[in-house]
């Protein structure tokens, strides 16, 4: 029996969330529905601009660690924040909510990570995120004791920008392999995927990754294909496990010959998407990592992103377990 159920690995970031219109969104030349990478200037000169805002711990993953945590799976968390303010923030908050999270931090500059999250009223979220001290995660950041007892290791696609990164995660995925475990990631952004794509399709082809996460337009993009299903035939090829969501076309799951079809839980508003596919992918592994068929993890994920795209923000205020028991899925 391995200590944690899932081991998640990524940028650690404090989100600043607030609410705005489109013409806000022009007016300081923002791109709509990207991850737009800042500088520091540029960070403070958006945040100097923003209205009020919720802040947290966050990042990709992180979105992910405190999902699987509130589902009650047992979860690590690796990432890089610097001994400030923010980074104070950030490791009480992911602590608070049960998530291992024991990273050392960089004494000095640059500062912790933040993301100036913009939702306008249609639900799309905007980020301008400054990486600071993320841009310097490493091998010394890979607990390898945490790795190898991890049952699947899960790092998001953005962890690609940071140089020293790349080795970091191939290492951790020889360290989990080892161990018998499984290694996950998420595509993250099709601006990610246009950057890395060759690179994304080795990680899949040579077997250093098992279980890929994407939404239609990032598995679109991966592939050059406008053509949705020969995009998820070729990734069934080149992966174990794939699971691709649609919004609210719901989530498509291909892997050892079976490909699944899960529909979207019903919301009342939405009202942010901000964090919907990193909960998704709470859902699916917590349910991956306990025994439970594809439709079922489909079914805990489509739960997860359906209900946090109903607030501000990434994090719920009732737990993931609860929730899942009152809609008869666990």
């Amino acid at each position: 029996m391995k200590t944690y159920d899932v081991l998640c690995i990524g940028n650690a970031i404090v989100d600043v969330i607030a609410s705005c219109d489109d013409a806000f969104l022009s007016d300081n030349d923002i791109i709509k529905g990207a991850m737009n990478l800042v500088d520091a200037e540029r960070a403070e000169e958006l945040y100097g601009r923003m209205g009020q805002a919720v802040e947290s711990s966050g990042g990709s993953a992180g979105n992910t660690a405190a999902g699987l945590a509130s589902f009650g799976a047992r979860t690590a968390y690796f990432g890089k924040i610097a001994k400030d303010q923010l980074g104070d923030i950030y490791a009480h908050d992911i602590q608070s909510l049960g998530v291992t999270f024991n990273s050392a931090r960089l004494d000095g500059p640059p500062p912790t990570a933040r993301s100036m999250i913009f939702v306008t009223p249609d639900g799309e979220r905007s980020m301008n995120t400054y990486l600071g001290a993320c841009a310097e995660f490493g091998m010394e950041d890979i607990d390898e004791t945490i790795a190898a007892d991890s049952k699947v290791t899960y790092f998001e696609g953005y962890l690609w920008d940071p140089p020293r990164a790349k080795d970091a995660i191939r290492a951790c995925a020889r360290m989990t392999h080892e161990a018998k475990g499984e290694m996950a990631m998420t595509l993250s952004d099709p601006f990610c995927v246009g950057r890395y794509r060759e690179e994304f399709l080795e990680l899949m082809r040579s077997g250093t990754v098992d279980i890929v996460f994407a939404n239609e337009e990032e598995v679109c993009s991966l592939y050059e294909t406008g053509d949705f299903d020969d995009a998820v035939a070729r990734i069934s090829e080149d992966t174990r496990v794939a699971a691709i969501t649609r919004s609210e076309k719901g989530s498509v799951i291909v892997g050892e010959g079976r490909k699944v079809e899960v529909a979207a839980h019903p919301i009342e508003k939405l009202v942010d998407t901000t964090g919907a596919g990193d909960l998704y992918a709470a859902g699916f592994l917590y349910g991956y990592t306990h025994g439970k068929d594809f439709e079922t993890c489909g079914k805990l994920g489509s739960l997860a992103a359906g209900l946090v795209i109903q607030k501000i923000g990434p994090r719920l205020d009732k737990a993931l377990s609860d929730s899942a028991r009152e809609a008869g899925i666990l």
